[in-house]
């Protein structure tokens, strides 16, 4: 099952994102006052800091499950394996009720806006319930689909019905013996294709959905960060992402890791995970000087994405993350693995939201 990221689509969406940071340059009457300390120096410096350290943050975390599992403390079936993967559910699900969808109430209700329609629909949160339910929607009809052409496969190979040439074997068997019918099946038919389990498919919809809902909030942070010209906002900004990139790296790793896709697209997924906020950074300082984040245009697509990456995410670490595990057999047979896997996402959800005390 071919289930990969085209490098072309990363692309595109980098390419979309820039071309409507571009259009936000615009003056409007809602510019937004330089802050007379700012250190435009610094605050460049601090940035290709933060493209390095955070870089460094998303790679070392999305490559942990994936090489952890070689050894059996990070296995996939460990007690570890699961512990880790609730705190970075907890992390996800932070960030996007805590970090995420406040950003976008306030963008989509900024005064900039117009008072109609902005001030008259709660439209971040109607975004976000959507973003929510078309996922749902994605993730049901995917892994119908997939399961769908597996058993399609396993009953057609290579244009020929298994099914009826097993029926054809057992009229044969009837008039001429087993061992000429048994012949005459091998002549036409081949071994069916091995059909994937139901899980296995389901976590490898999982994973993809889960980096795209990512990748849209990565390119959105990392453009604001790189559009910042105040060191007072980048240095926080540099742990907090690097700590948040590093756990859901985590959290898309061992999905992938369940997923068991072929090293070629296991690579591909991990490199565009830990690219795409450097890459936002590196389109941020380059519209930097011309870029208006208080325009209609940046708010209004901002928000918008921002809304629609919540409801992804939100989703994602509830259903995908932790109520898989949650649910799962080895966790409800375990009272100890239980508690352990509880107090996981307490504390993850617990430490991304005090990081918003500062970023």
């Amino acid at each position: 099952m071919k289930l990969h990221y085209n490098t072309s689509k990363f692309f595109l969406l980098v390419c979309l994102i820039l071309h409507f940071s571009l259009l936000s340059a615009a003056k409007s009457e809602c510019d937004m006052e330089e802050e007379t300390e700012e250190n435009k120096s610094l605050a460049l410096r601090l940035k290709i800091a933060a493209i390095f350290s955070i870089l460094f943050s998303s790679f070392l975390g999305v490559i942990v499950p994936i090489f952890g599992q070689s050894y059996r403390i990070l296995n996939p079936t460990s007690n570890l394996f699961f512990v880790l993967k609730a705190f970075a559910g907890g992390v996800l699900l932070a960030v996007g009720f805590i970090h995420i969808l406040p950003e976008s109430f306030e963008r989509l209700g900024s005064d900039c806006l117009s008072e109609k329609p902005w001030h008259l629909f709660p439209f971040a949160g109607f975004i976000a319930m959507l973003s929510a339910i078309g996922t749902l929607m994605i993730d049901s009809f995917a892994s119908g689909y997939f399961k769908r052409i597996y058993a399609r496969n396993n009953d057609v190979v290579d244009g020929v019905d298994v099914n009826a040439t097993k029926v054809d074997e057992e009229s044969n068997q009837a008039v001429y013996g087993s061992s000429h019918a048994h012949a005459h099946a091998h002549a036409h038919a081949h071994a069916p294709i091995p059909h994937p389990s139901k899980e296995l498919i389901r976590y490898r919809v999982i994973s993809q959905v889960l980096e795209l809902g990512i990748v849209v909030h990565s390119i959105i942070i990392g453009i604001a960060t790189g559009t910042s010209q105040s060191s007072s906002t980048i240095r926080p900004l540099i742990a907090a992402l690097s700590f948040h990139q590093f756990f859901e790296g985590i959290g898309l790793g061992g999905c992938i890791v369940q997923a068991e896709f072929k090293w070629k697209s296991t690579t591909m997924m991990a490199l565009f995970f830990a690219l795409t906020t450097p890459v936002g950074i590196i389109i941020g300082i380059a519209i930097a000087s011309v870029y208006n984040e208080n325009s209609p245009t940046a708010l209004i697509v901002e928000g918008v994405l921002d809304s629609a990456s919540a409801g992804i995410l939100i989703y994602m670490a509830l259903v995908d993350l932790l109520s898989a595990d949650f649910m799962s057999e080895k966790v409800q047979n375990s009272g100890k693995l239980q508690i352990a896997v509880n107090c996981s996402v307490l504390l993850g959800a617990g430490a991304m939201s005090l990081i918003a005390k500062w970023a």
